[in-house]
């Protein structure tokens, strides 16, 4: 068994520790392998090993990957910044955007996809700490994202996205989680078209276990798949 296999086996156990702890199944957990810097041939051993799905930062890396064929088998998510300029480079490519935090990317989304005639999955990420240097709408913006991609043809929402800040103090993490997954559940009571709050992703390597127990779904793990890069 490959270094990239072992670290997969044992993900899916502290998956599977956590799930039960909130009171669900393994297989409630989608493990999204985030492959950052990482091969092509590295990630195709995590497809082999078994990850749910791979999620690339960078949209020239993914185009770079997606050419020589690293995604065959898995589906494929964008979970970096994603800049207006690139978006639509990766519309109809993606399974899923889960970094769609502004109106504009909605719209530009929406239009590249329609012009492909199909329908874009994304998540909208949300800057749950308020953090000046990283991306995502404020808790207070996401209702009104979620009402503009209702309107918008082209785009279909299926939940939402964060990455809270890092704390050293596990309960600070835990602050953060339970607040992501309180608006969640807030906007889950919201009734829109092409909209359907399916999917809370978030935890990565350092915090993981805690997102799940806090109520996440999907979860992004790097380096403790491909190692510290």
């Amino acid at each position: 068994m490959n270094s990239i296999a072992e670290n997969i086996k044992r993900v899916r156990g502290a998956i599977e520790v956590a799930a039960a702890e909130s009171g669900r199944s393994p297989g409630d957990i989608t493990l999204v392998a985030a492959a950052k810097t990482q091969s092509a041939e590295k990630v195709r051993l995590a497809i082999a090993a078994g990850v749910d799905a791979v999620g690339e930062n960078r949209v020239q890396e993914l185009t770079e990957k997606h050419s020589q064929d690293a995604y065959s088998g898995a589906p494929l998510h964008f979970i970096g910044h994603l800049q207006s300029n690139k978006a639509a480079r990766i519309v109809g490519v993606c399974d899923l955007i889960e970094s769609v935090d502004s109106p504009a990317l909605i719209s530009l989304i929406g239009r590249k996809a329609v012009s492909l005639g199909l329908v874009q999955n994304v998540l909208i990420e949300v800057n749950i700490g308020r953090e000046t240097r990283k991306a995502g709408a404020l808790a207070e913006e996401t209702a009104g994202i979620l009402e503009l991609a209702s309107q918008t043809k082209g785009i279909n929402v299926l939940g939402l996205m964060a990455i809270p800040p890092f704390c050293e103090d596990s309960e600070r993490n835990c602050y953060y989680f339970d607040a992501m997954f309180q608006l969640f559940v807030d906007m889950s009571k919201k009734k829109y078209d092409n909209v359907s709050m399916q999917l809370l992703s978030m935890g990565m390597s350092d915090s993981f276990t805690s997102a799940i127990r806090a109520g996440s779904n999907m979860v992004r793990i790097g380096s403790a798949i491909f190692g510290e890069r």
